[in-house]
């Protein structure tokens, strides 16, 4: 099978998973395909993001992508705001799992500010793309509109330098900020492009004061172990070319950054400094990714730590011989050959990864059954199949990347950030809401 076609197997399979896993009466996704998963609002914020590919693919119609994004944006536009412990959300923010059913929280989860970006980051590319004047494309940017405009983001911050990860109806911010390269980014780029409540500038230049910048394996780069990090904020912001502040001191990008992150993993696992089963050049991915537990004490008659859902990362671990194949696959932009080489040689070696060409969340070829199978994570994830539809489209298309250069908030939120240069400059009459 040619690159293009493996490529659209995957990533169209990716997609069917969010009509699999869609509530028909709410339009909110699951968190897992398994039994019983809550709903998490990140995922919903891919599949928002989701229906536009779609969509351009021929896989579903225009109709009925507008009636499944609208309907998921009306549930969130109504859903009770008062910040109660049963509640969907407060201040515009929401909680980071939901009841399918019901969309009230679940778990006793904390409002979750990365998680509402992810979401509001989806609503905005869908309302860019879905761009008619007709009623049902205008109602769509409406709510698309109110979601973004509700949303407290200098209440986030707690009065403190940056925004905070979380808030609790029982016992108010969690006691830990968003501090170190994270995801994170397209929180602080919403947030300071937000037209009712940004955040200042020196908010923005707080967060990057915490940055780490390391040289591992003769890669200079902005430290973050987990591939996931590297990954996440590039499926809606194309960074390719333009620079912040820190970013022009080190003369590099955030995309470029993500390029290295890549050999710095591939790196990690040729010289395997725990031994685990599989692990080469063509065999890497570490991220955060469902791994087995600890409940399995040896292995090969070693004793082993094994650590379930966990962000394993470079060099530092944690690391268990588990590795993500959907984050290797979400690297085509980046790196393309070694994406490429890297997903068929994992798919060859261990084709129990796949499920009707689905990724696993995670496997581990350190535990085998009875037929010598790796061991691989049951049910698909949400956030897995979400960020192999955006990625493989910005290497693909650039569908994604080309819409959101045409969201005038984004533009403001790189702009207010301190980015410039490349496309940014020439996004003439954008921005400045």
């Amino acid at each position: 099978m040619s690159d293009d076609a493996l490529l659209d197997r995957y990533q169209r399979a990716a997609f069917e998973y969010f009509l699999h896993n869609r509530n028909p009466l709410n339009g909110l996704h699951a968190d897992t395909s398994r039994p019983g998963s809550p709903v998490s609002i990140a995922v919903v914020g891919f599949a928002l993001s989701a229906y536009p590919v779609a969509v351009e693919r021929g896989w579903i119609s225009r109709e009925q992508a507008i009636a499944h994004c609208t309907m998921a944006l009306h549930f969130f536009r109504d859903s009770n705001q008062d910040g109660s412990p049963e509640a969907t959300g407060f201040k515009g923010f929401y909680f980071h799992f939901l009841d399918p059913g019901a969309g009230t929280r679940v778990w006793r989860c904390e409002l979750s500010m990365i998680d509402t970006a992810l979401l509001i980051a989806g609503a905005l590319m869908a309302s860019e793309y879905f761009s008619a004047d007709n009623a049902a494309e205008t109602e769509l940017r409406a709510v698309v509109d109110l979601l973004y405009r509700r949303i407290d983001w200098r209440w986030a911050q707690d009065g403190k330098g940056t925004i905070m990860q979380g808030w609790k109806p029982e016992c108010g911010f969690l006691h830990y900020g968003w501090e170190g390269y994270s995801e994170a980014i397209v929180l602080y780029v919403l947030a300071m492009g937000s037209p009712t409540h940004p955040i200042s500038h020196a908010c923005y230049h707080d967060w990057t004061y915490t940055y780490q910048w390391e040289n591992i394996y003769g890669y200079d780069f902005l430290y973050a172990g987990p591939l996931f990090i590297h990954l996440f904020s590039h499926a809606w912001i194309d960074f390719r070319g333009i620079r912040d502040g820190f970013m022009r001191e080190k003369q590099c990008d955030y995309f470029e950054n993500s390029r290295r992150a890549v050999h710095v993993q591939r790196a990690y696992a040729c010289i395997n400094p725990g031994g685990h089963a599989g692990y080469g050049e063509d065999c890497w991915g570490f991220s955060a990714c469902e791994g087995p537990t600890d409940e399995v004490r040896e292995v090969d008659a070693e004793p082993r730590n094994l650590f379930g859902y966990a962000a394993r990362g470079v060099p530092y671990g944690p690391d268990d011989g588990t590795l993500s194949p959907s984050a290797v696959l979400a690297c085509m932009p980046f790196e393309p050959e070694l994406a490429r080489i890297a997903i068929r040689t994992m798919s060859s070696r261990y084709p129990e990864i796949l499920t009707d060409d689905c990724f696993t969340s995670g496997f581990n070829a350190d535990l085998r059954d009875a037929h010598g199978s790796a061991w691989v994570s049951p049910g698909l994830f949400g956030l897995d199949q979400g960020i192999i539809v955006m990625m493989l489209e910005n290497h693909r298309s650039g569908l994604p990347w080309r819409l959101m250069r045409s969201c005038g908030w984004i533009v403001d939120g790189l702009r207010r950030s301190g980015f410039d240069g490349g496309w940014l400059d020439a996004a003439h009459g954008l921005g400045d809401t």
